[in-house]
């Protein structure tokens, strides 16, 4: 049992001295690595990025086609109902469009970067399985398997939709932020003066985030991995005796974890409270200048209702 201990207590502090140099990731090194994943999917990413082009403009035809329908259609002065079935099958058909292509993108990235997640797996599990006798001294052979199934998820935002739903979302942000300066650089500017000051919070707030749920994957590694070494070597536990400070152990490293999310239930609650109240103050902005536009007969109801859904939207 002592030789037990002091086994542990090596491998503990090779574990710790391992953990003490924390350098930020250099890009330069790393981009050879990424392109060496990317480059003989780039068509199939290319493909991904034209479905998810016409998947956000097709979502963008209810918003603007608001005007047509509360304006040509709607008008109480010159009422257009025969425009009203046009409308109707315009806003179906793209409808239909963003069913299709949301389909598409899913069947296409996501299964694409499901298989390069499990040939990711197999890659470390062959690397680490090279690897010397002492780096598993100073590694849970349990930690390195939480490692080996879940570090290789953060892929998918190379291969998967993760990409292609970032320059999405840039692609509706600019598309919506060209329209509404269209309809009105005054509401439209004031608006994004708003928003850009809550970027510099979601950086704030990400900041904290990010290390958070990083040591989350770190926790749940290494209770995991003890966890799977405890059920593992059971009869060795119970032949020493050991059933209770394995559980003590194991209800240290609960309560790591459980403190953990409790952090990061704090943090995303605020950004979730905070972005909310942005959301507000856009709304109430748009409703007050758009209001005495509506009332100044420089706006008609159309150019109203059409500037608040994208306002909410990049919001």
């Amino acid at each position: 049992m002592g030789m037990g201990t002091r086994g542990e207590g090596t491998r503990g502090a090779r574990s710790g001295q391992a953990e003490l140099p924390k350098r930020k990731p250099d890009l330069k090194k790393l981009w050879p690595q990424v392109w060496a994943l990317v480059a003989p999917r780039k068509w199939l990413i290319a493909s991904g990025m034209v479905l998810m082009a016409i998947n956000r403009v097709a979502g963008l035809v209810l918003p603007y086609t608001s005007k047509s329908l509360l304006d040509g259609v709607l008008s109480p002065l010159h009422p257009h109902p025969e425009r009203l079935l046009r409308i109707i099958a315009l806003v179906f058909s793209a409808m239909v469009v963003q069913a299709i292509t949301s389909f598409s993108l899913t069947q296409l990235l996501s299964k694409a970067g499901q298989r390069l997640i499990a040939e990711m797996r197999r890659q470390v599990q062959r690397h680490v399985g090279l690897l010397s006798v002492a780096y598993y001294d100073a590694n849970r052979t349990g930690t390195l398997v939480a490692r080996i199934m879940n570090d290789v998820e953060g892929v998918r935002n190379l291969v998967g939709t993760g990409l292609v739903d970032f320059v999405g979302g840039l692609l509706t942000a600019v598309l919506a932020f060209l329209y509404l300066m269209h309809l009105s650089a005054t509401v439209t500017l004031t608006v994004f003066t708003v928003v850009g000051a809550f970027v510099f919070v979601l950086q704030y707030g990400f900041k904290q985030i990010r290390p958070i749920f990083r040591e989350r994957g770190k926790i749940n590694a290494e209770v995991t991995g003890r966890l799977t070494e405890s059920l593992g070597g059971v009869r060795v536990i119970k032949g020493y005796h050991g059933e209770e400070r394995e559980a003590g152990v194991f209800s240290v490293g609960v309560e790591r974890l459980l403190q953990n999310v409790m952090k990061s239930l704090t943090l995303t609650s605020a950004l979730s409270a905070a972005s909310m109240t942005v959301l507000g103050l856009v709304s109430s902005v748009v409703m007050w200048l758009g209001g005495h536009r509506v009332l100044a007969n420089t706006w008609t109801l159309g150019d109203y209702f059409s500037q608040t859904p994208p306002a909410k939207r990049v919001a």
